[in-house]
C-alpha cells in the first residue's frame, strides 16, 4: 500500500515508518520539521513537510500525492507531562487534527484510516478485577480533570470511523522507547509511588500492531495493543533501575504526586484497570514479542550494551514510545 504516516519520525512514528517499509509499503511521512525530514530519508520514506494543525498547508505539501491509507500518530508528548495542560495540544492534535488528516486522506484518495487512541480513554479510575475489551464504555467523561483527555480520544475514534476503513489503536503505557529514561534513572529522577495495575506495551510491539492493523484490521473497529501483564508504575519503574543497575527509584507519597505531578497522579496513581489484548491478537494476526515488561525491559538493557560496545544496533525485535509531534 501507499501510506501517508502522521508524525513519522516521532518515537512510536519511526519504528512504525520502519515496519511500513520491511513490508514493502510506500511510505510519506509527515513531519513539520526538517530534521525530522532527514531521519525519515534514512528508513526509505518520502518526507512531507507541514503541520497538521494548518489544513491549508496540509493540503498543499500534499498535491500530487496519492495514498491507500493514512495513520495518525501525531501528538505533542516530548516528555510525559506532569499537569493537565500540557495535554492541550495533544487534544488539538486529537480533535482538530485528524478532522484535517480525514480531509487529506480525502484528497489522497485513501480509503482506510488508522488513529492512535489510548486505554485511558476507559477512564481514569479504578475499574477493580473488571477485565476491559473494546466492547467497554469508552471515551466517557465523568466531571473530572481528565474530561477534556477522554473527550479528545473519544472525538479521534468517532472522526476515524467516519472514514470508510477507519480503525482506532488503543495503545497501552509505551515504554522501551525513550532514550532519556537510562540517564534519568541514573540521576533518581523518575519517583515511584503506590498505584494500580495499567497495561503497557513496547513501542516496537506497539508498531508492530499497527503494521498489522493496516494490514488486516477490519473497519470500524477499536483494538486494545497491550502485553498480557498488566503492571504498576511502580513495578515497571523498579525494575528497569535494577535491570540498569541504577539506584533505586525514590518513593514518593501519593499526596506529593497530587500536588506536583496532577495528570500523573490522575494516570498512573489513581487509575488500575486489566486490559484484554484478545481482540488484537485473534484478528490481527499478532502477538506481543514482549509478552511481559520483564521481557521488554530485558530487551532493552541489552540493546543499550550492545550499543555501547559496537554503536547504534537495531533491537532484536526490529528483525529485519508519548511519540512525538513531527
Amino acid at each position: 500500500m501507499k501510506v501517508l504516516l502522521a508524525g513519522a519520525s516521532g518515537a512510536l512514528g519511526a519504528p512504525i515508518a520502519r515496519r511500513l517499509v520491511e513490508h514493502g509499503h510506500e511510505v510519506l511521512g509527515l513531519t513539520r520539521s526538517e530534521n525530522g525530514s532527514g531521519r525519515l530519508i534514512k528508513l526509505g520514506v518520502t518526507p512531507v513537510i507541514a503541520d497538521a494543525l494548518d489544513v491549508e498547508a496540509l493540503l498543499r505539501a500534499l498535491e500530487g500525492y496519492s495514498a491507500d491509507a493514512v495513520i495518525h500518530e501525531l501528538t505533542a508528548l516530548r516528555k510525559p507531562p506532569l499537569r493537565h495542560r500540557g495535554m492541550s495540544t495533544t487534544n488539538t492534535l486529537r480533535i482538530q487534527g485528524t478532522a484535517n488528516l480525514l480531509k487529506a486522506a480525502e484528497q489522497l484518495g485513501a480509503r482506510r484510516f488508522l488513529t492512535q487512541s489510548i486505554i485511558l480513554g476507559y477512564g481514569y479510575r479504578d475499574h477493580g478485577t473488571n477485565v476491559l475489551t473494546e466492547d467497554t464504555p469508552f471515551g466517557v467523561p465523568d466531571g473530572g480533570p481528565c474530561d477534556p483527555h477522554v473527550k479528545a480520544m473519544r472525538s479521534t475514534e468517532q472522526q476515524a470511523f467516519t472514514a470508510p476503513e477507519g480503525i482506532a489503536l488503543r495503545y497501552g503505557a509505551l515504554y522501551g522507547g525513550d532514550v532519556q529514561m537510562p540517564a534519568l534513572l541514573a540521576k533518581r529522577m523518575v519517583p515511584v509511588f503506590t498505584g494500580g495495575e495499567l497495561g503497557w506495551i513496547h513501542h516496537e510491539d506497539a508498531a508492530a500492531a499497527t503494521v498489522a492493523a493496516l494490514e488486516h484490521g477490519r473497519a470500524g473497529q477499536a483494538y486494545n495493543i497491550v502485553d498480557d501483564l498488566p503492571a504498576t508504575w511502580q513495578q515497571v519503574v523498579t525494575a528497569m533501575a535494577a535491570a540498569l543497575g541504577t539506584p533505586r527509584p525514590w518513593r514518593l507519597p501519593r499526596w506529593m504526586l497530587h500536588l506536583i505531578a496532577p495528570l500523573i497522579a490522575s494516570a498512573a496513581a489513581d487509575t488500575s484497570m486489566r486490559v484484554s489484548n484478545h481482540k488484537a491478537r485473534t484478528e490481527l494476526e499478532w502477538q506481543p514479542m514482549f509478552p511481559t515488561y520483564r521481557e521488554g525491559i530485558a530487551d532493552m538493557v541489552a540493546q543499550l550494551a550492545a550499543t555501547a560496545r559496537r554503536g547504534p544496533l537495531k533491537s532484536n525485535a526490529h528483525s529485519g514510545s508519548h511519540s512525538r509531534r513531527e
